[in-house]
C-alpha cells in the first residue's frame, strides 16, 4: 500500500529553519530516521521510504507555499494515492510552539498552502498534521513572523514536536486515523480549545 507524505514550506536556502517551513523540517526528520535522501523531481523534491510493508513517497513541493496544491495533486495522480492516504505536514499559528494536532479533514484555517491544496483537490477531506509555531508577533507582522527563522531556544522547544511528527507518520501508515489522533494529539489547553477544533 502506498502513502503520500507532504511537508509544506518554501524552497531555497533563505527559508531554511523559518517557522513557515516546519513542514519541510518534519519531513526531513522523517527522512533521516528512514535513512533516505531527497532528490529533485517534478514540482518538488521526493524520497521513497518503506515502513512495515508500506511504501511512502515523501514530497517537499518546490512550487512555494501558496501553490502547494499543484505538486500535491500531481503526485497523488502520478502514484495513484487517494486523499485519505495523503498526509500534509504544516505549520500552524493558532497552536502554541511545539504543539501538534492531527486531523482527518478540516478547514484551511487561513493557511494559504492548505487553501491551495483544497482548491486543487476540490476537497478538504485529506489528513493534515498541524505543528504549532506560536503567534508571538505584533499586529500586522504575521508575514515577518512566519518567514523568520526559529531562535535556538525556540528550536529546542520544537524538537519534541518534530520527533512526534516522525512517530505520527509511522502510525498514520499502519493504524486507523481515529486511533492515531487519540495517541498523538497534544491534550488541548485553554488557549487551543476555543475555535480550533474544526481545523
Amino acid at each position: 500500500m502506498k502513502y503520500l507524505i507532504v511537508g509544506l514550506g518554501n524552497p531555497g536556502a533563505e527559508y531554511d529553519r523559518t517557522r513557515h517551513n516546519v513542514g519541510f523540517m518534519a519531513l526531513d526528520a522523517y527522512a533521516r530516521t528512514a535513512g533516505v535522501a531527497f532528490a529533485p523531481a517534478r514540482l518538488g523534491e521526493v524520497a521513497m521510504a518503506s515502513y512495515r510493508g508500506r511504501q511512502l513517497l515523501l514530497l517537499k513541493p518546490s512550487t512555494f507555499m501558496n501553490l502547494s496544491g499543484k505538486a500535491v495533486r500531481y503526485w497523488m495522480q502520478q502514484e495513484n494515492v487517494p486523499p485519505e492516504r495523503t498526509l500534509v505536514l504544516v505549520d500552524d499559528l493558532a497552536l502554541p510552539l511545539g504543539t501538534v494536532r492531527l486531523r482527518a479533514k478540516g478547514s484551511a484555517g487561513g493557511h494559504n498552502g492548505l487553501k491551495d491544496i483544497e482548491a486543487q483537490l476540490q476537497t478538504a477531506a485529506y489528513p493534515r498534521l498541524r505543528i504549532g509555531i506560536g503567534h508571538e508577533f505584533t499586529r500586522g507582522r504575521q508575514i515577518d513572523f512566519v518567514l523568520h527563522p526559529f531562535s535556538p531556544e525556540e528550536f529546542e522547544r520544537l524538537e519534541p514536536a518534530l520527533a512526534l511528527a516522525v512517530q505520527t507518520i509511522q502510525l498514520f501508515c499502519t493504524q486507523d486515523i481515529a486511533r492515531v489522533m487519540n495517541l498523538v494529539n497534544t491534550p488541548p489547553t485553554q488557549e487551543t480549545q476555543q475555535g480550533n477544533e474544526d481545523r
